[in-house]
């Protein structure tokens, strides 16, 4: 029987099976969700009957020195004790945390219903579009929540914005679930990344790419955050930071794929995914407030889509906005590197 094994040689631990008890008091019932992290599994509450909670797996990569995975570790413990002091009705309520062997685990509410994506991929089957109205008034508890993470002291980033991280349950209620790279500002503490990743590329801001967290703020939410509504109002996935970096007009505008929705809308999901983090939004609210019309948003210029030259003669002969597109394109790393320079 073969046994898996990692980039060391060394045998994987095993998933948790069906009916394993964690703490004396979590029964595992099945796998829910597989991360880079670890997995996340659906679980019963011995202690209080019928309650399901879901199970968040952290392991550590053993390739590391055995020092940063203690630091590793440390680092879980005191985020995870923020994380149980929230309370927010969008938020799941983290209620415990433990360590069982090399692994930790962060306990919370299991949240029942659709996520956002899988209801996104539906209209998409049916050649339809989720309704612009529908999508604000998610929008508008996704602000809250972020809202309240972002007011804490130190302030909460949750770096993993995505469609398949909000649920919708059956009453309406929208959850931000996955806690998995959340990032703690404390002042002057270094964050280790081992544990947390760096997000789904789709929906990440240049500034979260690296190995390193220095840099990334409440505007990298910001921009997950336009990033995902873009998503969910087009059925069409963003282009990444990286790419409409190197080709900015690789990001087709929102009512050039679905009419439907307003111009006002647009404007404000568009300033959010500014991918210089001093041209978003500099607070949730801020963006909250332009999305639903309450200030104007800052008109954002689109790079002209043009076909790639394709000869040398081409390139000389492009038009002018193309060059502009590049010059643009350089001015943004400039400052970019400004900005990490600090």
């Amino acid at each position: 029987m073969h046994t898996p094994k990692d980039n060391l040689g060394e045998t994987l631990l095993p998933p948790l099976k069906s009916g394993e008890v964690l703490r004396s008091r979590y029964r595992i019932r099945e796998q829910i969700g597989q991360g880079g992290m670890g997995s996340i599994y659906l679980a019963d509450d011995t202690r209080l009957k019928g309650r399901e909670c879901a199970l968040k797996e952290v392991e550590y990569d053993r390739a590391l020195p055995e020092k940063i995975r203690e630091e590793a570790r440390e680092q879980f413990l005191r985020e995870a004790t923020v994380l149980a002091r929230l309370d927010h009705p969008n938020l799941p309520k983290v209620s415990d945390f433990f360590s069982n062997g090399p692994r930790d685990y962060l306990v919370m509410d299991y949240v029942p219903g659709s996520d956002l994506r899988h209801m996104m991929m539906e209209a998409k089957r049916k050649h339809t579009f989720l309704p612009e109205k529908e999508v604000l008034a998610w929008a508008e508890q996704i602000a809250s929540a972020l809202t309240h993470l972002h007011s804490q002291q130190p302030p909460i980033v949750h770096r993993d914005i995505k469609p398949s991280n909000l649920k919708l349950m059956p009453h309406g209620l929208i959850k931000l679930v996955d806690f998995g790279l959340v990032k703690i500002l404390a002042p002057e503490e270094v964050t280790i990344t081992i544990i947390q990743g760096q997000g789904t590329a789709l929906y990440t801001p240049l500034e979260q790419y690296g190995g390193s967290d220095v840099h990334t703020d409440i505007r990298s939410d910001i921009y997950a955050f336009g990033a995902t509504l873009y998503h969910l109002l087009t059925n069409e996935s963003p282009a990444d930071a990286r790419k409409r970096f190197l080709s900015p007009e690789s990001l087709i505008p929102i009512r050039e794929i679905n009419p439907a929705v307003s111009t006002r809308t647009e404007k404000a999901v568009l300033w959010a995914m500014s991918l210089h983090p001093d041209e978003r939004p500099q607070t949730i609210n801020d963006f909250r407030k332009a999305l639903l019309g309450y200030t104007e948003s800052p008109t954002i210029p689109f790079a002209a889509r043009r076909r790639r030259p394709q000869s040398v003669l081409d390139y000389f002969t492009s038009p002018t906005e193309t060059t502009l597109a590049w010059s643009a394109a350089v001015m943004l790393l400039v400052s970019l590197l400004a900005t990490l320079a600090r």
